[in-house]
């Protein structure tokens, strides 16, 4: 989400509370003085697997206790993501969790929004009903807010996990790329970009028509990026419903494949996400405040993927038309945008021009929450830096998503989004490509995939010493990134 952030007034954490460094590892809660055997019902608590987020755990009572999240690797400003697993629990045994140090006030937990909760023999992620939720201002935790919930275990052997929000890990996401890579489409491409600060894959994606060779016509071009925050996990549903679109045998997917190129990078983030942090990459570092000069080596990923857009935006074989980072929203419903705002009144009303498009094609994006800005905060977020270093046929935006829900036309009564609703907003995005480049005539056509149409890959005269063998269309999958860098 793009935020403005303030440090928290002094005295408002408790040192304990900040200091949390690790998460819970299969720690079994028993009643103070309790000795002997364990017993069903004393329950254990785990967070320690991938994205997982659970500091401590205070016992209250057989029926309470008060849980606190882990802050963000090295910076302890950030503590709203929670994933945790919950065992040894005896049938029919009520709970009341307490979330007890969130560092944010604002929440759509005001507003209705629950945790999300899945068990060993119920796999598919479930809301808490909301009516068990609670949110509110504590006397026992210096006034901070407490999101409480109440929970019935009604199986004694499942596992139960929790989360703040559907969970999206690194490793769904490279074994998503993987099974994308064995279908070997041959206008996907999918590359090796960098490496995060662990060693953890930068995956770029590219995906256009192979079609043609020639470079007589200026490329289009859409970049999008997410999980720049890495708790943000909604974001992720939304770009992988991009990708399965635009991969897919849809007639606007063909149509939108031979005229665009788009290059995707689905995890900006791969550590913060691989950790369990909300916001902040391994080394504490809120990677979307250093757009304006990221390092190599503390902020590889993002150093990485802006070299690699710079480079292009000097290509004249190349029209970067937009930038888009997805990003989630924990205190507004909806889809919605940021942009950007200029002095020329002709860009501002082009800026406009594809939420509006986006707002018709996807009855959760709303046109009243989208706004345009150049708020100091923001300076170092890849919607300002790119929006100043682009030339003006340039259109940079936050795509921002609700982590609880939106409203439909003309409702009053919030939707709560599913992982495919958040899915299907990401395929919304990209048909909403075919409006503004007017290519709805052609749907009507054969879509073009040959050496005559109007999008050309540019030439590739040079072939790898490896692939040299290949045939020129076969040859131009592998070399198509190497000649439009």
């Amino acid at each position: 989400m793009e935020e403005n952030v303030r440090e928290p007034a002094a005295g408002s954490e408790s040192g304990s509370e900040d200091s949390l460094v690790g998460n819970v590892n299969k720690l079994m809660v028993t009643p103070p003085g309790h000795t002997g055997a364990s017993k069903k019902g004393h329950l254990v608590f785990d967070a320690c697997f991938e994205s997982g987020n659970l500091g401590r755990v205070d016992y209250i009572s057989e029926f309470e206790f008060d849980l606190f999240i882990r802050p963000d690797t090295c910076n302890p400003r950030f503590r709203v993501w929670f994933n945790f697993t919950v065992e040894n629990v005896r049938e029919s045994q009520r709970v009341i969790f307490n979330i007890v140090n969130f560092s944010k006030t604002k929440s759509l937990y005001r507003d209705g929004m629950s945790p999300v909760v899945k068990s060993t023999s119920r796999p598919k992620w479930q809301r808490i009903p909301a009516k068990n939720v609670y949110y509110y201002r504590c006397p026992d935790h210096r006034k901070n807010y407490v999101m409480s919930f109440a929970f019935c275990f009604d199986r004694e052997y499942d596992v139960y996990q929790f989360a703040y929000c559907y969970p999206y890990t690194y490793s769904r996401l490279q074994h998503y790329l993987d099974s994308l890579e064995k279908r070997n489409l041959d206008y996907v491409q999918r590359e090796l970009l960098g490496l995060s600060v662990q060693q953890r894959r930068l995956d770029l994606l590219t995906i256009t028509s192979p079609g043609s060779l020639t470079a007589d016509t200026e490329k289009k071009l859409v970049f999008l990026t997410a999980r720049v925050h890495p708790g943000e996990s909604p974001a992720s549903f939304v770009c992988q419903g991009l990708i399965d679109f635009l991969v897919s045998s849809h007639p606007v997917a063909r149509v939108l494949r031979d005229h665009v190129i788009f290059m995707v990078v689905p995890m900006l983030n791969p550590d913060g996400v691989y950790l369990g942090n909300y916001r902040c990459s391994l080394m504490g570092f809120d990677l979307n405040r250093h757009w304006q000069d990221p390092s190599s080596w503390a902020h590889p990923t993002l150093h990485a993927v802006k070299q690699l857009i710079v480079k292009m935006s000097k290509d004249s074989r190349v029209s970067l038309d937009f930038y888009i980072d997805v990003h989630a929203h924990s205190t507004m419903m909806n889809g919605f945008m940021y942009g950007n705002i200029f002095e020329e009144e002709e860009r501002v009303q082009r800026q406009a021009v594809f939420p509006r498009l986006l707002c018709h094609n996807a009855p959760d994006f709303s046109l009243s929450n989208t706004s345009f800005n150049r708020d100091v905060v923001k300076a170092g977020t890849g919607r300002r830096f790119l929006g100043g270093l682009l030339d003006d046929t340039s259109y940079c935006y936050t795509l921002e998503v609700s982590f609880y829900s939106y409203l439909a036309a003309g409702s009053s009564v919030p939707i709560p989004y599913t992982e495919e609703t958040y899915m299907k907003l990401g395929r919304n995005v990209a048909r909403t490509f075919l409006d503004y480049y007017r290519l709805n005539s052609l749907l009507e056509e054969k879509p073009l995939s040959h050496p005559s149409s109007s999008l050309h890959t540019l030439a590739g005269g040079r072939q790898t010493q490896e692939h040299g063998s290949r045939s020129v269309q076969e040859g131009s999958k592998f070399e198509r990134r190497k000649n439009i860098r």
